[in-house]
């Protein structure tokens, strides 16, 4: 009986271990958001092994929050995961992994009484339409073409998280959603899924399909949270390049989106280099694996060796993203920009798209950002992508565009799609009633 007790007091006392990190106080609901990261942590570990050795490693961070667990450990981690995972013939780890969250997740086209819910392809790319009710007085709709999160590689418009998101939306705001499954890494890389959301939402546009959902053509708008952000940032600026594009989109709404590949030691990356649910290591290597890049260069490309002053592509764009003059004193606090002399110029010659505005939204010309619709940008506290939404929402106010900055001082990244038990949070709760009040404002 002793022993029993003995060990299940150790296995308890390892999974406490194991849930445990340090997080800042003010975070909403930190202990539900440490068993939130701890169920996407083993996913993860699942996906590349079941090694003890490594699941120990995983979990030797200091207490120190700003400088717990460094970026290297987590990248030697990823990599021996990754390379246990091809070697042994399996599947690409992002593959294994999506299947996982869309396993549990998936959810089927199932409408209520207030929403129909359809899957369809627009152009031969899938999308899942949600038709909320119409108002008595108003015989069109307006409409949101949404564009989920995930890094490029994960997720999908069926899964639950975003199912219930569409389908709130649809019935909150009387509206037409279309949520975009375009395709996903390591199926194609950029600039595919650019091409996919855009040949899309150009087929939606089309006057017979707006007048088949009875859409207003005049209220429609764009949104994507995350990577999803990236892509609406992203075909929002080319329709400024097709005239026959221009001015279709009335707004764009960006939920904490990324929106750059050249600087990864801003504020807040380096004030949430290891806060969940986007450590600083897990978004470098989704840009690389975007890029269908070598993971050989994540260590360099972290302390900012692919931008370095010695890398002239580089040299031109550094000023558009600027954080010492974008940033107000009260997000730039006493960090210090990391800015190297000397780097490694092979990533950018074998990744020329790091400094493709198509990719980082935040570095694209003046003239580009002046012909964009009025925007709605998100950003959450502890978030490493919070200073990419400020720095584009100070460059789109600069050339004229209106800004609206939702700031949330509790959020953690992807807090806005966990509103339903057991994965509910406060602010989950509160950014989407923000971001749903500010679309049934301007839309």
């Amino acid at each position: 009986m002793r022993s029993s007790c003995v060990l299940l007091a150790a296995l308890l006392a390892l999974v406490a271990y194991y849930v445990y990190i340090p997080l800042p106080s003010a975070v909403s609901d930190p202990w539900k958001l440490m068993l939130l990261d701890a169920t996407f942590r083993g996913a993860q570990q699942v996906v590349g092994t079941s090694s003890t050795a490594l699941w120990i490693l995983d979990q030797a961070r200091s207490v120190d929050l700003s400088c717990s667990f460094p970026d290297r450990h987590n990248e030697h981690l990823w990599s021996f995961q990754s390379n246990l995972i091809h070697s042994l013939g399996l599947s690409h780890h992002l593959i294994t992994l999506n299947f996982i969250i869309i396993s549990f997740g998936k959810k089927s086209a199932r409408s209520s009484p207030r929403v129909k819910v359809t899957d369809t392809d627009f152009d031969g790319v899938e999308v899942r339409v949600f038709e909320g009710p119409p108002k008595p007085d108003e015989p069109l709709r307006r409409s949101v073409v949404y564009i989920h999160g995930g890094g490029w590689a994960l997720a999908s418009a069926k899964i639950s998280y975003y199912d219930q998101l569409c389908t709130a939306m649809a019935e909150e705001l009387n509206a037409v959603i279309v949520s975009i499954e375009y395709r996903l890494v390591p199926q194609v890389y950029f600039p595919e899924q650019i091409h996919d959301v855009i040949r899309a939402t150009k087929y939606f546009l089309q006057p017979e399909v707006l007048d088949k959902y009875k859409v207003d053509p005049g209220r429609v708008g764009v949104s994507g949270d995350s990577a999803g952000g990236n892509l609406a940032a992203a075909l929002g600026q080319q329709f400024t390049y097709v005239e026959s594009l221009k001015n279709k989109l009335k707004l764009q709404a960006l939920i904490y989106p990324v929106l750059q590949a050249l600087d990864f030691n801003t504020p807040s990356y380096q004030q949430s280099m290891n806060t969940p649910i986007l450590p600083r290591h897990v978004m470098v290597r989704y840009w690389v694996d975007y890029f269908k890049g070598n993971y050989d260069f994540v260590e360099a490309m972290i302390v900012n060796n692919h931008t370095s002053l010695d890398v002239e592509r580089a040299a031109a764009l550094r000023a558009r993203l600027d954080w010492t003059s974008l940033l107000p004193s009260s997000i730039k606090k006493n960090y210090k920009p990391v800015l190297q002399t000397i780097g490694d110029a092979r990533i950018v010659k074998e990744i020329p798209q790091l400094l493709d505005a198509a990719a980082s939204p935040l570095i694209a010309e003046q003239e580009v950002l002046q012909a964009l619709p009025k925007t709605y940008i998100l950003t959450c506290e502890h978030d490493v992508l919070r200073d990419d939404g400020i720095m584009y929402a100070k460059r789109l106010e600069s050339a004229g565009v209106n800004v609206t900055l939702d700031h949330f001082e509790d959020g953690f990244h992807g807090c806005m799609i966990f509103t339903s038990w057991p994965t509910n949070f406060s602010v989950g709760i509160r950014t989407r009633d923000s971001y749903f009040k500010w679309l049934d404002q301007n839309l």
